[in-house]
């Protein structure tokens, strides 16, 4: 899939600006295989799951794909469960395979392999079934022993602020023993809600690079024992300080090949999720990591000592050709057979399929979706309704706890109308946010323009132009733990006979370019 250069933060003079990532990648962790780097994500209960990034520079990244096809077990997310499912992954390279590891905080710690980055991946092995078992990271030794740490989710389990560590089978089929408390958080003054841990071996230390201050306020922290079971010193290597960083915390250490160390961890922007923030590093000369300018942040810096790379970031237009849809959508849950139906042209035919809950775009499986850019943008998609059948209906929607969409239905005495609708946090039905105005043609260009603040403006054309709908602006939310989402569907209540299907073609996101901090001083 093609990479969006527009949304890249490569500034083109050397320096880079951060977010590199400007979107919900949410828990990255990196990973360096010879010239090439990778980047995996949370994607909690969207299928499928667990994104792969690939970059050669750290700065400009593509979407190469998913490693989990379906989530697992599969009934438990028959429908949307937006704050479950896969949570903070670790990506590793040991012993000629990749492997990935995520805590599922019902269910347990998984681990898929693969030969290959791009797959195929092994179906998901449950290493340690548990409530509240969250942010696995393994750890191979120069020796060939296996370890094993994650952390708590309170939730489930009533425990946090602690980091638990086991002895692992080097296969990573099976844990040694019933593992030991490396770090307690609650004795440490000061330190509150530590998780997300990473572990590493530097200079004949065991190294755990994990957060606490929680997610919107915390900071990073690092800790290091000689031995894997501690004692364990603890400092804190990144905080907000003087910028306007939040919560600068969790993520992955990675070196490349000519010594150079950086690290990538995510910072919640609300509406936008937990965007990726790329920090230069190094090593003091005591002997701890030093992370960003001396432990606060950086904004605009040079880019690593890589060879060029075109700027390039993960693709979000989409022509849907021969009817499929690019790597950059997800499901809202397990994918079904006849959501999408085949057609020989681009495009992509959705199914308006049959639901008891069509007027709750919350509650759909079946809605396709992307991260909402935390850029200003517009995006735009073209719309043509096929379905006979009274109330069904297909839409552009951004989705959060609340909600909006604008689209087409088909009314009760068979005439195609445009509508504009929304849900707030917290209730189950739907508003007109404008009256519905006719669609004679069946057809419609959607639009949403996103400015500052997630604040957005619903457009269309029904063949008379582009036109507002709805309030002069809705202001997204996200879910629990996760951005608000772009999404297409196509629905109709519950019944019997067949139900049509709905055409979406040209799909684009149009962003603002980015400029040099020399170009913004001109303004």
């Amino acid at each position: 899939m093609r990479a969006d250069a527009a949304g890249a933060c490569d500034l083109g003079d050397g320096t880079y600006r951060n977010p590199v990532l400007a979107a919900d990648w949410s828990d990255p962790d990196v990973l360096r295989v010879g010239d090439d780097f990778y980047l995996t994500a949370s994607s909690f209960g969207r299928s499928p799951g667990l994104p792969l990034l690939h970059s050669r520079d750290l700065v400009n990244w593509t979407l190469i794909g998913h490693a989990l096809d379906r989530l697992e077990p599969a009934e438990a997310f028959a429908a949307p469960r937006h704050d479950r499912g896969v949570w903070a992954p670790s990506l590793r390279h040991h012993d000629g395979r990749y492997w990935i590891f995520w805590g599922d905080p019902d269910h347990g710690v998984y681990q898929i392999n693969a030969p290959r980055i791009r797959g195929p991946w092994t179906r998901p092995h449950l290493l340690k079934p548990g409530k509240g078992l969250i942010d696995p990271c393994p750890l191979w030794d120069e020796n060939g022993a296996a370890y094993l740490v994650h952390a708590w989710a309170k939730s489930r389990s009533g425990v946090k602020n602690l980091i638990t560590g086991h002895r692992m089978a080097p296969d990573g089929r099976e844990l040694l023993d019933e593992g030991r408390v490396l770090i307690d958080g609650d004795r440490l003054p000061g330190w509150f809600t530590i998780e997300g841990p990473k572990l590493y071996r530097h200079d004949g230390w065991f190294w755990i690079f994990a957060p606490a201050g929680g997610v919107a306020t915390g900071w990073q922290g690092a800790f290091r024992s000689r031995a894997f079971h501690g004692p364990y010193e603890e400092r804190v290597v990144l905080q907000q300080g003087g910028t306007d960083v939040n919560g600068p915390h969790q993520g992955g250490w990675v070196r490349t090949a000519a010594g150079e160390d950086w690290f990538l961890h995510f910072q919640q922007r609300g509406a936008y999720g937990r965007v990726v923030h790329l920090q230069p590093m190094r090593w003091g000369a005591d002997g701890w990591p030093v992370l960003g300018d001396d432990g606060a942040p950086v904004d605009v810096h040079r880019k690593p000592d890589l060879p060029p790379q075109p700027p390039s970031a993960p693709a979000t237009n989409d022509d849907f050709p021969g009817g499929r849809h690019g790597p950059q959508w997800q499901w809202a849950a397990n994918p079904r057979t006849g959501w999408v139906t085949s057609h020989a042209g681009d495009g992509l035919r959705l199914t308006c399929v049959r639901t008891v809950r069509a007027d709750d775009l919350r509650a759909l499986s079946h809605t396709l979706t992307q991260r909402l850019p935390l850029r200003p943008c517009s995006v735009d998609v073209e719309l043509r309704l096929d379905a006979e059948v009274p109330l069904a209906r297909a839409g552009l929607a951004v989705l959060g706890d609340a909600y909006a969409w604008v689209g087409l239905e088909r009314d009760e005495g068979g005439a195609v109308r445009l509508v504009h609708r929304f849900a707030e946090a917290g209730t189950g039905a739907e508003r007109d946010a404008a009256p519905p105005r006719p669609a004679p043609h069946g057809t419609a260009r959607l639009r949403v323009e996103i400015t500052e603040g997630a604040r957005c403006r619903f457009h269309a054309d029904t063949g008379d132009g582009y036109r507002p709908t709805g309030a002069p602006e809705f202001t997204a939310t996200p879910w629990r733990w996760v951005g608000a989402l772009l999404g297409l569907f196509a629905a109709v209540p519950a019944g019997e006979e067949p139900t049509g299907t709905a055409l979406f073609t040209h799909f684009r996101i149009t962003h603002r370019t980015l400029t040099t901090p020399r170009e913004e001083s001109r303004r």
